[in-house]
């Protein structure tokens, strides 16, 4: 099996970042993946004792699929956030100072508008990681199984709707599925998977027109009788991964 993409999502619910290679730690998500979000007005989250809230406290694009029309980049030595939100002029913001961070939430509130509740703020709560489960981990797809659900419904689905941070080929449609409770080799990394990863409807939304295009969760249940594409995994051991890296299946002990 080999790496193929490689991808982390500074902000919760905005665009992707392309990498070349990551340095995991033990017990950590991808470098500053999940760093920063939006979070609601009404959500009960608190930055100076930080917990794992559902997603819906946070803007999201199971929620707000408009925002998938905004490009986002993160610069980690700076700690400068640009923005391109779409009826508004560029912005760069520094995430490291109140004002930066206040702007940011102004900009996006602002676009997300009537699905804005409250007075939504721009966060980063250090040691934590705005994932979509209470473990930090790692998410993998398998481009053989996207490949196997785009047969079946006839139509290409584009590999960023399911937001994974690693794409790999070479192994057959849907096998990772087994992999629960076993440790895989990625890189200098390794893993133990511990869940499917089921699907929900951010994967409905086209990432180019911001719209709800395909019923993905049903496609899945409709076609092979399960609504998961992927699985997590957290870092049981740290190490580098690059592109072109192995991944490998460990025999279980």
């Amino acid at each position: 099996m080999r790496v193929e993409h490689l991808y982390r999502y500074p902000v919760k619910g905005l665009s992707a970042e392309a990498l070349e290679t990551a340095a995991l730690r033990a017990g950590e998500c991808f470098p500053d993946d999940r760093r920063f979000a939006l979070v609601q007005g009404d959500a009960p989250f608190d930055e100076s004792a930080p917990r794992f809230l559902p997603k819906q406290n946070f803007a999201c694009l199971m929620a707000n699929a408009r925002l998938a029309l905004v490009a986002s980049a993160y610069e980690s030595r700076s700690g400068r956030l640009s923005l391109r939100v779409p009826g508004s002029e560029p912005l760069v913001a520094d995430t490291r100072t109140e004002a930066g961070r206040a702007r940011i939430a102004e900009v996006l509130t602002a676009y997300l508008g009537e699905e804005a509740r409250g007075t939504p703020r721009f966060l980063e709560a250090p040691g934590h990681a705005f994932t979509d489960q209470k473990k930090k981990g790692v998410s993998l797809i398998n481009l053989a199984s996207l490949e196997a659900l785009e047969k079946a419904i006839g139509r290409r689905l584009e590999p960023l709707r399911f937001r994974a941070n690693v794409y790999f080929t070479g192994l057959p449609a849907w096998a990772e599925l087994n992999w629960i409770g076993q440790e895989v080799m990625l890189g200098g990394a390794r893993l133990a998977v511990f869940k499917r990863t089921v699907r929900c409807p951010a994967t409905q939304v086209n990432l180019q027109t911001g719209e709800r295009d395909a019923d993905v969760p049903r496609l899945l249940r409709e076609h092979f009788g399960h609504a998961d594409l992927g699985v997590h995994a957290t870092v049981e051991e740290g190490g580098q991964v690059a592109l072109g890296d192995a991944l490998e299946a460990l025999e279980p002990a």
